[in-house]
């Protein structure tokens, strides 16, 4: 049957919000006619091929990505390398759309994080615009990933559900927000008490007799990275056993085609897009969470769509039987999308995995614009604009934020406005700063991004670095516990992914990567304003409160005592752009050495 209303497509994915959680049951629902593509005869042949289209961690970036979070690296047959501008709905629409064409069994398929730390076209208002925009692409499914409880789990029902904000009303006049058209499929974060999944575990698409099932699920340590006061009741599962669960429900219901939709990744041996990670040999080429994950997901399980670490892949690992299975990644911000083909054989009701094939393709920008979607960024800025153009502050050149490096301009810059703006005695005296790096959500760029001038630094702009409007707290922390907190860095929960924290100017230390754990830090090198950090003595620590509630791994941090909250971490980044930079004397990018690092 077809399930082509909005009423009918969301019947039964309501989240029980409020006094408690409540469970939903699966949702099966079928593709509108038109939208299939096939192999040989769609309707009489044994095979069908159906196109997966998957990308992942979209966060909210209705506008093409600025600086390095909008390049991606292809690498070319004699080896050398070239960046390509990349992403934009506007584009991905035009891309998807073209992708789609004479594929009349296609499937489109996010693997979580598609709101959240967004720029302030779509953060400014909830996420709604991109919801909207998600919809406009024919989004069929996806996971939640971490950062769609950014906001906590009532949020995020109404994201899936509908309706106006509850503290913010309809931000747009005469129009109430319609929801998710499409499922967010959650099936490892439960009830603590009722055991019950909070949303729908999985999905079946069906067209013309092909079924293919998908389980979504995010990562198990989502309660590590996230506000803990909006996941409260919740659990967080493992990701193999919940996979593993589902897809003996979905074999019980007679789907066989199985695709994991997985908010966890991995990291390639290369950054470039086209890099071959099989080679030499299946998933030779990756390392991270996603390996173990993958060798241990049962074999019904015919392909993993993953994200999380914004990294871009298309590999096979063998999953338990020693079997090759496809697992894939398409970086983030909506720079690419990953074409993926699943024969079906419609006399075993199975993916022919030895047929599977799956490649990343770049959301270029030499296509036409997509006309609905630079409407809808048209409507949303105009919302906007007064609050996205003010000037606050002003740049001589890129404040940049790379990926690769342990300490980063842009993370230095930040970390000196938040010990500024809590050094004062009644804000609460801070000596230092720590900054976590994934709140740092893109570079400042010089180059003007509309009519505002070149080195002027926009709300949008700032806004866009820092999204999650988290509040700034100085608290006590030994010097003993500064050093746990470093170690933690790369210990621990961070040994296999570290997490280098971004510091003040003035706090300096060595990390050794010719080590391993905790013992990557020299703790004789620590030191503030360059006297050695004293394990007994207390210091006033400025962070984030995500940081503060031990956020990132770092559970030493909740130890903290005499906490004092300030303003927010936006508000004291736009002060201090602003206290430090005039059109005349535009503030230059930060150094870099405050972190020695030994390799």
């Amino acid at each position: 049957m077809a399930a082509t209303s909005k009423k009918k497509r969301t019947a039964g994915r309501i989240l029980a919000v409020g006094a408690g959680l409540a469970t939903v049951g699966a949702l099966v629902a079928a593709l509108p006619a038109g939208a299939s593509g096939t192999k040989g005869d769609g309707n009489r042949g044994r095979y069908v091929d159906v196109q997966l289209l998957s990308f992942n961690d979209l966060h909210g970036n209705l506008e093409p990505p600025t600086g390095s979070a909008g390049r991606v690296t292809h690498t070319n047959p004699d080896g050398t390398t070239r960046t390509i501008d990349a992403g934009g709905v506007e584009y991905l629409a035009t891309h998807l759309r073209q992708a789609r064409e004479g594929n009349r069994y296609s499937i489109t398929a996010a693997a979580g994080d598609m709101v959240g730390a967004s720029p302030l076209v779509s953060g400014l208002f909830h996420d709604e615009p991109t919801i909207e925009a998600l919809n406009r692409l024919k989004l069929d499914v996806t996971s939640v990933g971490n950062h769609e409880f950014d906001e906590g789990a009532k949020e995020l029902a109404r994201i899936q559900n509908g309706g106006c904000h509850p503290t913010e009303g309809c931000f747009e006049k005469g129009k109430r927000f319609r929801g998710a058209d499409f499922p967010y499929l959650a099936a490892n974060v439960t009830n603590e008490k009722s055991g019950k999944p909070l949303l729908d575990p999985y999905f079946i698409w069906e067209h013309k007799g092909v079924r293919i099932g998908f389980i979504g699920v995010t990562l198990e340590g989502t309660a590590n990275i996230v506000s803990a006061e909006g996941i409260k009741g919740l659990k967080f599962g493992d990701e193999v056993e919940t996979i593993n669960k589902y897809a003996k429900v979905l074999e019980r219901k007679g789907v066989k085609s199985i695709v994991a939709l997985l908010h966890e990744g991995g990291a390639p041996a290369s950054g470039s897009y086209n890099y071959d990670c099989d080679s030499p040999g299946p998933g030779d080429g990756i390392s991270g969470p996603i390996v173990d994950i993958a060798k241990n997901v049962s074999p019904q399980v015919d392909a993993l769509v993953t994200g999380h670490t914004h990294q871009a892949y298309a590999c096979t690992i063998p999953d338990p039987a020693g079997k090759p299975r496809t697992v894939t990644s398409a970086a983030s911000f909506g720079k690419l999308y990953t074409d993926t083909t699943l024969t079906y054989d419609r006399r075993s009701k199975d993916i022919v995995r030895t047929a599977v094939s799956s490649a990343n393709h770049v959301v270029t920008r030499d296509v036409p614009k997509a006309e609905d979607m630079t409407r809808l960024i048209t409507r949303w800025n105009a919302l906007a604009a007064p609050i996205a153009s003010r000037p606050v502050g002003y740049i001589s050149g890129d404040v940049d934020n790379p990926a690769d490096a342990p300490e980063k301009p842009l993370g230095n810059l930040i970390a000196d406005a938040q010990l500024e703006g809590m050094a004062p005695a009644d804000k609460g005296g801070a000596q230092l700063a720590l900054m976590n790096p994934g709140g740092v959500r893109a570079p400042l760029v010089h180059k003007a991004s509309g009519a505002e001038g070149d080195g002027v630094v926009t709300y949008g702009e700032a806004y866009t670095v820092q999204p999650f409007t988290n509040m700034m707290t100085a608290v006590d922390l030994t010097g003993a516990q500064l050093i746990t907190t470093l170690q933690q860095q790369v210990s621990g929960a961070n040994q296999a992914a570290p997490k280098i924290l971004q510091v003040s100017k003035g706090f300096t230390y060595t990390l050794d990567l010719t080590k391993t754990g905790a013992d990557r830090i020299v703790t004789s090198s620590v030191k503030l304003n360059g006297a050695a950090i004293d394990p007994s003595k207390t210091y006033r620590v400025a962070m984030n409160e995500f940081l503060a509630g031990g956020g990132d791994g770092f559970a030493v941090l909740k130890e903290h005592k005499n906490k004092l909250v300030g303003g927010s971490d936006l508000d004291v980044f736009t002060a201090y752009l602003a206290a430090h930079s005039t059109p005349a004397a535009p503030l230059a990018p930060p150094a870099t050495g405050r972190i020695t690092v030994v390799k």
